[in-house]
């Protein structure tokens, strides 16, 4: 007897370049308990809708073919009956390559909030360096709520973004 995971695998179909970054609707990520409709629904309409976990765990993973840096944004409403948000901080944390080191920004979120995390006034932003031309990196990301144990729901994501972040390029004018 075959025994079908819990977990929602992700579906590369659902992941699209957008210039030098990609664009990522929720079937396109892994998602602990996703395939589990008592937790999670994952729509046709490109959300994922979270019902309840005590273990809130979704994580995908890019690769990157230019140098640069990259900023990751989940976009997610958070319902006006949401639970279990009042306390325990939300990772949104990524790393480059499998055994590179993590970096993350905290968010709290709230009912009634519909965002982009982390906020643009203290994102997460990645540094990839490549060590050719022909080198392409992996970039790993995931949104995590794993040590407080507290049940929560009424969360809904609607994609994740990782996209390259241009310098900016200052323009010098001389009058002659």
């Amino acid at each position: 007897m075959s025994s079908k995971s819990p977990h929602h695998t992700a579906d590369d179909r659902y992941r699209s370049e957008v210039g030098d970054g990609y664009e990522i609707k929720p079937r396109g990520l892994s998602i602990v308990w996703g395939n589990d409709s008592r937790y999670w629904i994952l729509g046709e309409d490109d959300s994922a809708k979270l019902i309840q976990v005590s273990w809130l765990e979704v994580s995908g993973v890019v690769p990157i073919k230019k140098e640069g840096t990259y900023r990751i944004n989940f976009h997610v409403k958070v319902k006006e009956d949401a639970f279990g948000w009042n306390g325990p901080k939300v990772l949104v944390m990524a790393k480059v390559g499998r055994k590179g080191a993590y970096q993350y920004k905290e968010v709290t979120l709230s009912a009634g909030d519909s965002l982009i995390i982390p906020s643009s006034n203290k994102p997460l932003d990645i540094k990839v360096e490549n060590g050719s031309d022909t080198t392409i990196q992996e970039l790993y990301f995931g949104l995590y709520e794993v040590w407080s144990g507290k049940w929560k729901g009424g969360l809904e994501l609607i994609k994740v973004e990782v996209l390259p972040i241009y310098p900016r390029i200052r323009y010098q004018f001389m009058i002659t």
